[in-house]
């Protein structure tokens, strides 16, 4: 069970997730911490990684680049 209660936190997923919408990451943000909270939407009881914003954003500047692409 992840620390951070689904109440506290706003979830929410990328609209580019497809149709079901069910293989996805959910983020949300964590504001008093300044991070970002994330999880596997299949699993939302599951573990939640935080990423501090700074990490957050460079993470997402490396995948619009095509960094990560397969």
């Amino acid at each position: 069970m992840s620390e951070f209660p689904d109440f506290v936190l706003r979830w929410r997923k990328s609209s580019h997730s497809g149709v079901d919408k069910t293989d996805c990451v959910e983020v949300a943000a964590l504001r008093g911490a300044r991070a970002v909270a994330a999880r596997d939407s299949k699993d939302p009881g599951g573990p939640v990684l935080a990423f501090g914003v700074g990490t957050w954003s460079a993470f997402l500047g490396c995948v619009k680049d095509g960094l990560f692409d397969l």
